[in-house]
């Protein structure tokens, strides 16, 4: 394999801002086909991005023999159904977060994908940040000392109405959760990716300010295997954005006021210093990147199944499936 052509499923915002335009801009990488649920704008979409083929039906996207790999894009409650078709079908998958509903899911994902010999990759792309990378480079020195507590706020306020864009997050059926499921996620993978191992959770989800199928707001605290502790907030009701990470160890600490921003403030005693360390126009693209790598040189992607799975298994914890 000298190239990895490429089926997108789902094309709603996520895919026009980042990730179409990452697998067009990538090396050794080409859209072939791509599939929109509402599929008077799958033509279009394509044309912008350079894909020949619009299918109006997923599954006729998985058995295109021009393509060798899947991004799905679509819906948590899609993605097991959408990843083991694909795997069936001898496509390699880099699916969206949160991997699945649920851990089972995703256990049949990896599954699948294992029994076909194909890669499967999850779109947890903060682990690929700068910052994060020099935050473990850090704690690894020794300069901070052993972590002891981790601390992130992920906020955005956010109230769909039915029929507007983005609307399914609002539906546990299809979402499966609140601003836990969506954003802190993200938050999950990144605490594990720095912390390591969680071996309890304890939550509270709440709607505090709207009423609808999911919670609007969730408190998760983590208890890790190495003995620090995290509190991750995740809320749609709070008006102010927040993005923030802080990481406390025995020596010194870690603050990063917006992770998305990457810089970040090290006190220790070396004193205080401010690194920035920002990220790519599209925070996609090295993850599309290094998941090409992956297949064309046969190892594993940077966010692998069983990474997904373990941040699915957290979240199971936190909203006590």
């Amino acid at each position: 394999m000298k190239e990895i052509k490429w089926g997108l499923i789902g094309c709603g915002d996520i895919s026009q801002k980042r990730v179409a335009p990452g697998i067009r801009d990538a090396e050794k990488s080409k859209l072939i086909s791509v599939n929109r649920s509402d599929f008077s704008k799958a033509m279009s979409f394509a044309k912008e991005f350079g894909a020949d083929k619009w299918m109006e039906n997923w599954k006729d996207l998985v058995t295109d023999t021009d393509i060798n790999a899947v991004y799905i894009a679509t819906p948590v409650f899609l993605h097991a159904e959408q990843t083991i078709a694909a795997a069936e079908a001898g496509k390699h998958v880099l699916c969206e977060k949160s991997m699945a509903m649920n851990t089972t899911e995703a256990d049949r994902m990896i599954d699948a994908c294992k029994a076909n010999n194909v890669k499967l990759g999850i779109a947890y792309y903060r682990n690929l940040y700068p910052a994060v990378k020099k935050i473990k480079e850090i704690i690894a020195s020794g300069e901070i000392g052993k972590i002891v507590y981790v601390q992130s706020n992920n906020f955005e306020n956010f109230n769909r109405q039915p029929g507007e864009p983005r609307y399914w997050l609002l539906e546990k059926e299809k979402s499966g959760g609140g601003p836990m499921m969506d954003m802190g996620c993200h938050r999950i993978e990144v605490f594990t990716n720095i912390a390591g191992a969680v071996n309890q959770v304890k939550s509270f989800n709440d709607n505090i300010v709207f009423k609808r199928e999911v919670e609007d707001s969730s408190i998760a605290h983590f208890k890790f295997k190495n003995g620090a502790t995290g509190l991750l907030t995740s809320s749609h009701a709070a008006k102010e954005a927040k993005d923030t990470l802080d990481i406390y160890g025995s020596e010194g600490s870690i603050h990063v006021p917006v992770l998305n921003e990457g810089t970040i403030t090290v006190i220790s005693s070396n004193g205080t210093r401010t690194e920035k360390h920002p990220n790519p126009p599209n925070v996609h693209q090295p993850l599309i990147e290094d998941f090409i790598t992956a297949v064309l040189t046969d190892r594993e992607p940077a966010v692998t199944g069983e990474m997904g799975r373990e941040v699915t298994r957290l979240l199971d914890k936190v909203y006590r499936r």
